[in-house]
């Protein structure tokens, strides 16, 4: 019986995108499948098409990646990993355009928004795409002349196009972080460099009543364990009320913090472990 084929890993954009690297930096040099939005990675994990998949969860700059949050309630999948991508954005354009030439911008909003100092220095239209090298892809497949992408320098080179602006970021420790995401009870494959540090990411419903999210807290503390996030998200089941997501330093297999879930439990209406990781918390 011949062999089954590895299983790819998924990401949301195109070969050259910001999560690919993430891959890259993840796993290697493995087979990895772009599909066209965040949804599509969460599905093909769930389905057991993907081996693991790749979202980015939060930037230096832009912060949270709400989306996600929201789809990994949605779905039953696990964290099984954090990598942390540095963000390095250029502008680029077809062979032979000059910034004198440019007058539309094309990039995803965060990317946009990372690189507004530079991109608002001239009289550019701004144009949000859903991906970084999906921008540069379309200008090269569309032969847009007159137009450039943000995206980063290995995206541009990937597509062809010509760098005409570097290091365009506001922020020049500009990063990303990006989840690794698994099945339950199923391995992800293994990280190439795994970091020692350990996180724990859980999220808690309360009791729409003063002090209930307090309650919460005073157990953390009590245990010694130290919050890294604490993020409010709308519950998408009643009007006005929200759910916690925590992330934790730690393990859920040290006793520290197995004693503070099970306390938490009692002072919470729903407490959800997403998952105990890798992670360079440092």
């Amino acid at each position: 019986m011949p062999a089954t084929p590895p299983r790819p890993i998924a990401y949301a954009g195109e070969p050259g995108a910001f999560a690919e690297d993430a891959v890259l930096v993840a796993f290697g040099e493995v087979d990895r499948h772009a599909v066209p939005s965040f949804r599509a990675v969460f599905d093909a994990v769930a389905s057991g098409d993907a081996a693991a998949g790749i979202v980015p969860i939060e930037n230096v700059i832009h912060g949270t990646v709400r989306e996600n949050y929201d789809l990994l309630i949605e779905f039953d999948l696990a964290i099984a990993g954090e990598i942390v991508v540095p963000v390095r954005l250029c502008l680029a354009a077809l062979p032979g355009q000059r910034l004198e030439d440019i007058e539309r911008v094309y990039s995803h909003i965060q990317a946009l928004g990372q690189a507004e100092a530079f991109l608002r220095s001239r009289p550019w239209q701004l144009l949000s795409t859903y991906n970084t090298a999906g921008a540069g892809k379309a200008i090269v497949d569309g032969g847009e002349r007159g137009a450039a992408a943000v995206l980063s320098p290995r995206a541009a080179a990937l597509f062809g196009l010509e760098v005409l602006a570097d290091e365009i970021g506001d922020l020049p420790g500009n990063r990303t972080r990006f989840l690794v995401l698994a099945r339950p009870g199923v391995d992800a494959p293994p990280l190439v460099d795994p970091p020692a540090d350990r996180r724990t990411t859980l999220v808690v419903a309360v009791r729409n009543e003063p002090g209930t999210l307090l309650a919460v807290l005073r157990v953390i503390a009590a245990h010694g364990l130290n919050m890294r996030k604490l993020e409010s998200r709308p519950s998408r089941e009643r009007a006005w009320e929200y759910v916690f997501w925590i992330d934790l330093d730690g393990d859920i297999a040290e006793p520290a913090m197995a004693a503070a879930l099970e306390e938490v439990r009692g002072v919470t209406t729903m407490t959800r472990v997403l998952g105990s990781y890798p992670s360079p918390v440092a």
